[in-house]
């Protein structure tokens, strides 16, 4: 049998994944080197979220509330992606650069902060002696407030390099393998980190984050070395005035599809990641699930959001409109939390399996379909694709944060009244606190359904995703 080379390209994007994200103005090895920038981003978040929250509780005894708090202000920057990535789209260099600027000078704020970290950890933890009051905690902070800056920065520019130099038919898949190369980083870098600090010590300490941001430095100057094309630009072509924010964000939102869009991702994202905290707890205190039994929730939540990326490709795939995709995640997410409460009057193992598969269906759902949608916002007058970009991560990231510390906020606070008796025998139960903040989340899944509902009456399949095949994704295409 003669295998033909036409053939070996057809098994070649048919099978690989991600093997049709390459494109003419971005080529699969270039793709690939600058996706190496979401890897450090990985790596810098498990840092920030997992290894040193761990490490400030445990090893250096920190108190939980300042350990809150610290892990907070990274979140509180993200609203501030919007007008990183604005100016990026109107920066102007001699050279032309526009996106490399940002992600260098991220690249040095997020190796700079982590470089700081362990040593403004360790006066935190009075480690060291000195006379400074509150010493420990403005340095920590601002260790963190730097690396947030970093991330943040380095992210909303790569996206919005990849996106600049994607056509319109692969964009969408660019930018989901960027974010599954972010997957990628915290996954391999939570192994290797944890392996580094199995023998805590704070030289140790300082060694492991320490070589993270060098580590980190080294991937991004890979990532973004000639990344971007040289048009030199004259001295009167960088002396025009450049586009304010306000005219760039009045361009953006006119028509009202982008800021409806903006607060369908915010109120979603809310909706489905308050439980983020809570449902292996759920699961131990309420339905007496062994620890190994409620370790199992993450692959079942990652089943069922691997269902929801298929379901959405091939929908994709037919010409279904991505408002109507997400419309169908949030209905899935109402039942999935429909299902977990009633897991507890049942005390039911399978039915709150089966609600946690349904969670990450519905998300999965969500998320793919917003990201389509948001990658095919119009861009018009002085807003660009950083804009967007920022703005749709701010979103993301903002509400991904809030929700999380509301969900555990509301649990502590409903629990405190209901096991007292104030409400009533039938309230005066661990599962009340549970309950009442899954209930909240159905509730803002049916406000999220209203705010998307003009979306779906006004959406106009684009050329890109009306031509067979153009908006497929593969299962391994998903945002974060």
């Amino acid at each position: 049998m003669i295998v033909r080379p036409h053939h070996l390209r057809r098994l070649t994007a048919r099978f690989l994944p991600f093997a049709d994200a390459a494109s003419e103005g971005l080529p699969m090895g270039q793709l690939l080197r600058l996706s190496l920038f979401q890897v450090s981003v990985g790596m810098a978040t498990v840092m920030l979220l997992g290894t040193l929250n761990r490490v400030m509780i445990v090893e250096l005894s920190v108190p939980a509330t300042i350990v809150a708090i610290m892990i907070a202000l990274p979140v509180l920057i993200a609203p501030f992606r919007v007008l990183l990535g604005f100016r990026s789209d109107t920066h102007r260099s001699a050279i032309g650069w526009k996106r490399i600027p940002y992600l260098w000078f991220g690249s040095l704020w997020q190796m700079g902060g982590l470089a700081v970290m362990p040593f403004a950890l360790l006066v935190l933890s009075g480690e060291t002696v000195h006379d400074v009051p509150f010493a420990g905690e403005v340095l920590a902070a601002l260790a963190f407030l730097m690396t947030g800056l970093g991330l943040h920065m380095t992210q909303t520019a790569g996206l919005a390099l990849a996106t600049d130099r994607a056509d319109e038919a692969t964009r969408p898949r660019v930018v989901a393998l960027l974010y599954v190369m972010f997957l990628l980083g915290m996954g391999v870098s939570a192994i290797v980190i944890g392996w580094l600090l199995r023998d805590f010590s704070p030289l140790q300490l300082i060694r492991v984050v320490q070589g993270a941001a060098a580590v980190g430095i080294v991937l991004n100057l890979v990532a973004l070395w000639k990344q971007e094309q040289v048009r030199p630009m004259s001295r009167e072509e960088r002396s025009v005035p450049r586009p304010r924010l306000a005219e760039a964000w009045a361009d953006f939102i006119g028509g009202g599809q982008a800021g409806r869009l903006l607060v369908v991702a915010f109120l979603g994202t809310m909706a489905f990641n308050m439980q983020d905290v809570l449902l292996e707890p759920y699961g131990g205190e309420i339905l007496g699930l062994s620890v190994s039994a409620t370790t199992m929730l993450t692959a079942v939540w990652a089943a069922g959001a691997l269902a929801g990326f298929a379901l959405a490709g091939r929908a994709l795939a037919r010409g279904r409109d991505a408002y109507r995709l997400a419309a169908t995640g949030i209905l899935a997410g109402i039942a999935a939390f429909s299902t977990v409460i009633f897991a507890a009057p049942m005390q039911s193992g399978p039915i709150f399996f089966a609600g946690a598969c349904l969670i990450g269906f519905g998300g999965g759902l969500f998320s793919v379909s917003t990201l389509i949608a948001a990658m095919s916002l119009p861009v018009q007058g002085a807003a660009g694709h950083g804009l967007a970009l920022g703005a749709w991560g701010a979103a993301q990231a903002t509400a991904a944060g809030l929700s999380i510390a509301v969900g555990g906020a509301l649990r502590d606070g409903v629990n405190a009244i209901a096991t007292t008796g104030a409400w009533g025998e039938a309230l005066d139960s661990a599962a009340t606190g549970y309950s009442f903040v899954y209930h909240i989340e159905i509730g803002l899944l049916f406000v999220t359904l209203a705010v998307l509902g003009p979306l779906v009456r006004v959406a106009r399949p684009s050329k890109a995703h009306s031509a067979p095949g153009a908006a497929r994704i593969g299962l391994a295409d998903f945002p974060t």
